[in-house]
């Protein structure tokens, strides 16, 4: 009886060693759980943009009328037109974390404005009492913003990475010579056809508070270089437009003759970002 048991026990226990032997090459040649954490990007990254305003609003400037006498009154534009135009800026930042970033941004446009205005008084002695002189206006102007502005990466989707972001800073506006045209405008009594030159008035300078709100995303092109597109509406504040012209400062006259209501304008910008760590 026991030479039959000891062979079967013998190949039992061979199973149990050889089962025992794979578990333990099992174990040993099992991968490793990768438990660390990937690393945040974070770092230095310089930024170039263009924009082009779709629409730029700037309200209606006014202006004041200044008579033989100091007598004066607060005339506004009847319409006024501001010109769609392109934008383009460079500026640098820091990528804190994988959902925080910050940069300073330089950015530049120009643009022109054209507009009218009347003025309740004839043009002239010539012309009769129930007329009134309305005024066509012209003037180019340039810009340099600065900007602070900060964003949040809301996270990554198919290989875009879609962000909000707001932005505080200051605006120098240049304003060029605004050219007056006068013409005799028929009320109660008909024009003289009388025709009237125009006035040329110096344009002054100014820094105003400006502030943006932005919306975009930005798509990883390589390791090195990131596309962002987006939208920015960004409002700047009024100030002095244009001097005095020589006859109404022989009148006494001093300081800002007119003065706009700033811009309000909604761009769609695209740029690339490339960060140097």
């Amino acid at each position: 009886m026991f030479r039959r048991i000891a062979p079967l026990g013998i190949a039992i226990a061979g199973l149990l060693a050889t089962g025992a032997g794979a578990s333990d090459i099992d174990i040993i040649n099992a991968p490793e759980i990768d438990v660390s954490q990937s690393a945040v990007a974070q770092g230095w990254y310089i930024r170039g943009d263009l924009g082009y305003s779709g629409w730029t609003r700037g309200g209606k400037p006014d202006y004041t009328v200044y008579a033989p006498g100091g007598a004066t009154s607060l005339e506004r534009f009847d319409s006024a037109r501001f010109s769609d135009e392109f934008s383009y800026g460079v500026g640098f930042g820091y990528q804190f974390n994988d959902m925080l970033r910050a940069d300073l941004t330089t950015d530049f446009f120009s643009g022109d404005l054209r507009g009218d205005s009347t003025v309740a008084a004839p043009c002239s002695g010539a012309e009769p009492a129930g007329t009134s002189c309305g005024f066509s206006h012209e003037a180019d102007y340039s810009a340099i913003n600065l900007m602070a502005n900060g964003y949040v990466d809301i996270g990554t989707f198919a290989g875009f990475t879609p962000y909000v972001g707001a932005g505080v800073g200051a605006t120098r506006v240049s304003w060029g010579d605004v050219s007056a045209r006068a013409f005799c405008v028929s009320g109660g009594a008909a024009c003289s056809g009388a025709g009237y030159g125009g006035d040329v008035l110096e344009g002054y300078d100014s820094w105003r508070f400006t502030y943006a709100l932005m919306a975009g995303a930005s798509f990883d092109l390589s390791e090195r270089l990131k596309l962002d597109f987006g939208y920015r509406f960004s409002d700047t504040g009024g100030g002095r437009m244009f001097h005095y012209g020589a006859a109404e400062q022989g009148y006494g006259a001093a300081g800002a003759k007119g003065r706009d209501d700033g811009f309000q304008k909604h761009e769609f910008r695209i740029g690339l970002r490339i960060p140097t760590w």
